[in-house]
């Protein structure tokens, strides 16, 4: 039995991940941990949960608990999880993998040392969704571009001030603005279609002035096997231009797709436009966590972990000029 502990009681948590622990066979969560008490209590009520803590280290050594899972913001991956390694206990990190490359080196050193396993929540590869894109690829021919667009309105609380200024736009939490929490997915699906990226430049702004992390983004990309891509990203954006889209051009056709709003797969080559609807699990976390539990298991074997993951996060800072 895999025996979870959660660190972090966050939005992701609620339906994304947290439930499908327990839809697994040989899989449950023993016990939850958030700083905020009445958040951990309030948890752990709602899903049927037996215990809670308000201290990281409470939760990790909890004999019960053999695997932990970190849901809080980036800048304490690295700490929860070489901590939670240290004791043994294969951890399963929210993405990004951590605030920066550097901190996802840190990781995977630890992970390597004391040969304990760490897995990160890149659960798009494994929706139907995501893999019919991958099954239609050869039908475009040679892949001779990829791009990424994603542009969004403000969101509510984006020009707050002090303890209502949301995490995600403070850059030494997050590691950078929306873009450091959206654009992973994105990355990290290209690279698992295509291969790593290994050149990559980018241009940022804050033209909203909203807050001080950047809000619009512009990079090129080439992956290691010749292939170029580009992306814009724009958080500050009016309604109308609102757009989440991602094209795969070939010599022979076209695919575009969608990354969040799962948006009709369109496929363009000789025949015509074909459009594919695809539906993707109520939990949308649970074919990754099954997969993870397996691999714990030494049923089946997960490459969605630290070494795969960390090429996104060395993408992204050479986008926004951190490294």
């Amino acid at each position: 039995m895999i025996r979870w502990g959660v660190i972090g009681c966050g939005e992701a948590t609620e339906k994304k991940s947290g439930p499908a622990f327990s839809n697994i066979e040989g899989s449950k969560i023993e016990a939850v941990m958030s700083r905020n008490a009445e958040r951990a209590r309030s948890y752990a009520e709602r899903h049927g949960i037996s215990k809670w803590y308000t201290h990281v280290m409470d939760i990790i050594d909890d004999p019960n608990v053999n695997a932990i899972y970190i849901a809080t913001p980036p800048s304490s991956h690295a700490t929860y999880a070489i901590l939670a390694m240290k004791a043994g206990k294969p951890v399963y990190i929210e993405k990004p993998m951590a605030a920066s490359y550097e901190d996802c080196i840190r990781i995977n050193r630890a992970s390597e040392e004391m040969g304990v396993p760490c897995f990160v929540a890149y659960y798009r590869r494994y929706l139907p969704y995501f893999r019919k894109v991958e099954e239609l690829i050869p039908r475009v021919g040679k892949v001779i571009n990829v791009h990424i667009r994603l542009a969004q309105p403000p969101r509510e609380f984006d020009g707050s001030t002090g303890a209502a200024m949301p995490w995600r736009v403070q850059a030494d939490i997050a590691g950078g603005g929306y873009f450091y929490d959206l654009a992973p997915h994105q990355l990290d699906l290209l690279q698992h279609y295509f291969g790593c990226i290994i050149e990559a430049k980018g241009y940022t702004a804050n033209r909203g002035g909203l807050y001080d992390a950047e809000d619009s983004i512009s990079a090129c990309f080439r992956f290691d096997s010749g292939l170029v891509g580009s992306g814009s990203w724009c958080f500050v954006a009016d309604e109308s231009a609102r757009e989440d889209r991602i094209e795969i051009i070939g010599d022979k056709g076209m695919i575009c797709f969608s990354v969040f709003t799962y948006e009709p797969i369109a496929l363009h080559d000789a025949d015509g436009r074909h459009e594919f609807v695809i539906p993707n699990p109520e939990h949308v976390q649970q074919p990754l966590i099954e997969n993870i539990v397996h691999h714990l298991q030494k049923r089946d074997i997960c490459t969605c972990n630290g070494i795969s993951a960390t090429p996104t996060n060395w993408v992204m800072d050479r986008i926004l000029g951190k490294i």
